[in-house]
């Protein structure tokens, strides 16, 4: 999907993040790891909806994993594995 061109709302977003088994948002320097299933809704969609209401980008899926921002050891660590 092109963020671009798609908007998605913390609505959709939910809706396609609560069926993951882990999320992993980053900003900057720091990252955390979510569990949809038992982390409160609220507190995941803070994290990943960007200032304009959209999901931020990039987000990516993996398998049941979705990793939303950018951190560079992260990133290298999924290219690795």
């Amino acid at each position: 999907m092109d963020a671009r061109k798609e908007r998605m709302d913390a609505d959709a977003a939910w809706n396609l993040l609560r069926h993951a088994n882990k999320i992993i948002t980053a900003k900057g320097k720091k990252f955390q790891n979510w569990n949809p299933k038992t982390d409160d809704p609220a507190a995941i969609l803070q994290q990943v909806m960007g200032p304009s209401g959209n999901l931020r980008a990039p987000t990516l899926k993996i398998q049941d994993t979705f990793l939303v921002g950018f951190h560079p050891e992260v990133f290298q660590e999924w290219v690795r594995n």
